[in-house]
């Protein structure tokens, strides 16, 4: 079986048409350019995409997260829907919470939908408990977020669970004939 290669990059200026391209075949337009823009040119801000070299470095998927005192923040968690199903999710997620763990950040947070059992069960897979519930939090439909938490980042024992996520995602990956490179 041929793998093909998923390239984990920090994301730059060059990559912001791409970015938006990802947000309107996600999201129907989330975040404007101005948005991307400042999360780019953000020194808290870590924006990760995963390309694919076979598809002319096709932008497949994106995270990002904030740094706000000890806390990853994470914003935003997207694949492209033709990708759907395929370990990007994982990967994505992995890398952010290692992007995290090397900036020495002690926990990560997220909101997500409450209908959106796909992303819980993700999030739920790499150790996200429920800690709250925002009332209305969606503009478009007034839908809940469920407000998730990850703790103990820099525990010596958070390493050894890192690197099982890896041996997941890897393999997770290979299922549908992916290989991650950094």
């Amino acid at each position: 079986m041929i793998s093909l290669d998923l390239e984990l990059k920090l994301l730059t200026l060059e990559h912001l048409s791409a970015l938006l391209e990802l947000d309107q075949a996600c999201f129907g337009g989330l975040w404007t350019m101005d948005a991307y823009q400042r999360e780019l040119d953000s020194p808290n801000s870590d924006l990760l995409g995963l390309f694919s070299p076979l598809s002319n470095s096709r932008l497949l998927g994106m995270g990002c997260f904030w740094s706000i005192l000890e806390e990853a923040h994470i914003t935003i968690l997207a694949v492209h829907p033709q990708y759907h199903r395929q370990g990007l999710g994982q990967a994505l997620l992995y890398s952010l919470i290692n992007t995290a763990c090397d900036r020495g950040l002690e926990r990560a947070t997220l909101e997500v939908r409450a209908s959106n059992s796909a992303a819980i069960s993700l999030y739920q897979k790499f150790g996200f408990k429920t800690a709250g519930r925002r009332r209305r939090y969606y503009q478009d439909n007034g839908e809940d977020a469920l407000i998730l938490w990850i703790c103990d980042l820099q525990e010596p024992q958070f390493q050894a669970t890192l690197k099982n996520w890896y041996t997941l995602v890897c393999d997770r990956l290979s299922k549908s004939s992916w290989q991650l490179i950094f």
